[in-house]
């Protein structure tokens, strides 16, 4: 009998240990599941892992910069200086977006391709020094043609449509600035974050301006258009901060999603103008994008 209870005591212990370990088997392996469930906080957090190093970009070519890239079908952002991206900067000609809109909204000008006559002046740069239209003067991105029509547009019209859009920090100077408030760094001042906004506005037709207006500018904006992608986008050079800084804003559209960029760039010469919109393709290809579609 004595026997017995041992061998059953002994049976007993082998189960209770048996069931400990599975126990403890359970909570570790479950515990591991739950923790590998837990989704990121962010979508940006979700996308850290898989983003490139977009920065690597800025270092072979020796410049400080930024850049910011938003998916809008996956709601996820690419980007290399955070902290820049939320900068608030003078948009410079990048601002030639805003304005076209303002001048076509308005009747300014009653299209894209009506001339202003050129005032004579001789410009540093050659393609400025002739009578031109609002089509070709964004493309050569002629400063005294959209100085002309922020004038023709007036003040008052202008600060309201800046007060409409939400348009940066709203802020246009006082009349006297209503050709240079966009060129100035104390004045009118965007974030690459707000470029984005802004530019996903225009994308959605979300902007107070006809449908006609928005459809003319979409269309002066395109740098590129192939059977697999359409690039627009808008350069700007802001001279009067030191050092100079360049902007790269549009998006692009491509396999049925959008991608909306602002880039922004240190430089001080001619030569280094090109840069801002390489960086961009070469951080847009890192994504698989501009490239042919299979």
């Amino acid at each position: 009998m004595e026997l017995f209870i041992r061998r059953t005591h002994r049976t007993q212990a082998i189960i209770f240990t048996v069931i400990g370990f599975f126990i403890v088997l359970s909570v570790t392996t479950f515990g591991a599941m739950y923790v590998l469930a837990q989704p990121a906080s962010t979508s940006s957090e979700r996308l850290a892992v898989k983003t490139p190093n977009l920065g690597r970009h800025f270092q072979e070519f020796g410049h400080e910069g930024s850049i910011l890239i938003y998916d809008l079908k996956n709601n996820g952002f690419y980007e290399h200086n955070p902290q820049r991206n939320a900068t608030a900067i003078a948009p410079a000609s990048t601002f030639k977006i805003f304005n076209a809109l303002v001048a076509l909204e308005t009747g300014v000008v009653p299209d894209d391709v009506a001339v202003l006559t050129w005032d004579g002046i001789h410009r540093e740069i050659d393609a400025w020094n002739h009578d031109t239209n609002l089509r070709q003067a964004f493309k050569d991105s002629t400063v005294w043609f959209y100085q002309v029509l922020a004038r023709k547009a007036g003040y008052e019209r202008m600060q309201q449509f800046i007060n409409k859009v939400g348009y940066g920090n709203r802020q246009i100077g006082t009349a006297a600035d209503i050709d240079r408030f966009w060129l100035q760094q104390q004045i009118l001042q965007i974030t690459p974050k707000e470029q984005i906004k802004f530019l996903q506005r225009l994308y959605q037709g979300d902007l107070p301006f006809s449908q006609r207006t928005i459809n003319l500018v979409k269309d002066i904006m395109v740098r590129e258009q192939t059977p697999d992608y359409i690039l627009r986008g808008k350069t700007g050079w802001l001279t009067t901060t030191k050092p100079n800084v360049g902007w790269f804003v549009g998006y692009l559209e491509q396999n049925k999603n959008v991608y909306f960029f602002a880039t922004t760039l240190d430089m001080d010469k001619a030569e280094d103008a090109p840069t801002r919109i390489e960086i961009t393709r070469r951080s847009l290809k890192d994504l698989g994008l501009l490239a042919k579609i299979n």
